[in-house]
């Protein structure tokens, strides 16, 4: 068996190069339809539902695509015409939304793409893996992570730096700003370029050359236990309507209806894997998520941990800061849009020390390995959420951003080089999709419950949010002690 050969730091450049278009565009969504939706006519209370297109559209499109670039080759390869699929249908999103004269149009292409976004996403994680050796494969995921910084920065930024330049940043009624719509036009270019660049300057290996490397991981065969299947889903389909009747009888909070559905939709998975007996696509991505790798398994409660302390910090930073170092709570206030304007600097700095770290990481795990250098970044971005509670002076909150910076580099690289090293060559791309599950459900969990905890234990102070995200950040850190660091052509066994 031959070693896959190692890369040079160019051509790993290369390969990585069109995350920095589909995280520009991924900024600019973010940054900015929320916005576009008010200026077409939403109201406030309606823009987390018309948001919920984007957890739930990873939560299906990722598996799914990652199933069937398993299953492809042709001339542009095995992922790259994932790549290139994605970034023609999101620049079309992105050319179109601003010009939306409806609400109703700008919701639909929201879905649209995000659904196309997770399209090119999801291929990228597992050309990784197929592309780079267990040794390089730490860079490589840490190069993503320096252009998902850089995008992240120059995209979130551009409204604002387009208005400097002198273009209108006020929108005509019913219409959408010019600073926003020249901003999703250049996102566009960004976009197909970068993602071209990556399209025409590497190469993939055809399948049965992964599957003769030395250090490829054989995957076992695992019959699913039908009889198990159904317990289990009988199981949560109990737990998820107990908790929509409990919402109801007991007149909590409606999110909390997202949680009892996600439950009862659990339980449906399982109850369909226990009854099926074909071999389709859903069968086998079920199957797939029920017999996935013990590493895998551990890397989930990580991954939960890290993701659910993320999303408090991205929705309650901006309340918390305001409340806590600028001294009001009510958004028409001055000195809550002087807190608001604060915090987008904050954001962008901790995606520019993310950029930063990015470079540094792969030193840190030539030292330390990959588990305790995911440990230590987790833990710089829980001390920096916790420290939100202790520092008054706004201007020095930068600080705690280069411990978030650090936490969110390594959460979108380490955890992929983790779990690449415990794949089969043959279902990298179907188990980087499912493991996009762990990212998507702490969200939902967190959209449910934060609110509830908000006003039941935080006495309705968001700056404890950021306290619970960072104790999170430290539980996640100690989480991923329990993974262990894969050894090179080893057999994968369902009890390891």
């Amino acid at each position: 068996m031959s070693r896959k050969p190692g890369l040079s730091f160019w051509q790993i450049w290369n390969m990585c190069f069109g995350f920095l278009g589909i995280q520009f565009a991924f900024a600019l969504q973010n940054a900015n339809v929320s916005r576009i939706f008010q200026t077409l006519g939403a109201s406030v209370t309606d823009i987390p539902i018309l948001w919920i297109a984007a957890p739930l559209t990873g939560l299906i499109v990722q598996p799914l695509i990652g199933y069937a670039s398993d299953r492809t080759w042709g001339k542009l390869g095995r992922r790259r015409p994932y790549f290139l699929a994605g970034a023609c249908l999101t620049t079309l999103a992105l050319v179109w939304m601003p010009n939306s004269v409806a609400l109703w149009t700008a919701a639909m292409l929201l879905w649209v793409m995000d659904a196309s976004i997770n399209v090119s996403m999801e291929p990228f994680r597992a050309f990784v893996g197929d592309q780079l050796p267990t040794t390089q494969r730490p860079l490589g995921y840490a190069m993503q992570s320096f252009f998902i910084g850089l995008g992240a920065v120059v995209a979130s930024l551009l409204p604002y730096l387009l208005a400097h330049l002198g273009v209108s940043n006020v929108a005509d009624p019913g219409g959408i700003p010019n600073t926003v719509r020249d901003a999703f036009y250049v996102g566009g270019v960004v976009l197909l370029g970068s993602v071209l660049w990556t399209v025409f300057s590497t190469r993939e290996y055809p399948p049965e050359q992964l599957r003769v490397f030395a250090d490829a991981v054989t995957a076992p065969h695992v019959e699913v236990e039908r009889a198990s299947a159904l317990r289990n889903g009988l199981i949560w389909l109990v737990i998820g309507f107990a908790g929509a009747w409990l919402v109801h009888a007991y007149g909590l909070e409606h999110e909390l209806y997202l949680l009892a559905g996600g439950l009862v939709a659990f339980g449906l998975t399982y109850l369909w894997l226990s009854m099926v007996r074909g071999n389709g696509v859903l069968t086998q991505v079920i199957t797939d998520l029920h017999t996935m790798p013990p590493a895998m398994r551990r890397l989930a409660w990580v991954q939960f941990f890290s993701w659910f302390a993320m999303f408090a910090m991205w929705i309650y930073t901006t309340a918390g800061v305001a409340q806590v170092h600028f001294g009001s709570t009510d958004p028409h206030s001055a000195a809550y849009n002087n807190g608001a304007n604060w915090v987008g600097v904050l954001f962008a700095a901790y995606n520019g020390f993310a950029a930063v770290a990015a470079l540094v990481i792969p030193l840190m795990v030539r030292r330390w390995g990959l588990r305790i250098s995911h440990l230590l970044n987790l833990w710089l971005g829980g001390l920096g959420l916790v420290a939100f509670l202790l520092i008054r002076d706004p201007h020095w909150l930068l600080l705690p951003m280069v411990g978030v910076g650090f936490a969110w580099a390594s959460i979108l690289s380490l955890p992929y080089a983790l779990l690449s090293d415990n794949l089969p060559a043959e279902k990298m791309g179907v188990y980087m999709g499912i493991f996009n599950f762990f990212i998507v459900i702490p969200q939902l969990l967190a959209a449910s419950v934060l609110g509830v905890l908000l006003r039941v234990f935080f006495h309705g102070q968001p700056i404890y949010a950021l306290v619970l995200g960072g104790v999170s950040l430290l539980v996640a850190g100690l989480s991923v002690l329990r993974v262990r660091e894969p050894v090179v052509g080893e057999v994968l066994s369902p009890s390891a």
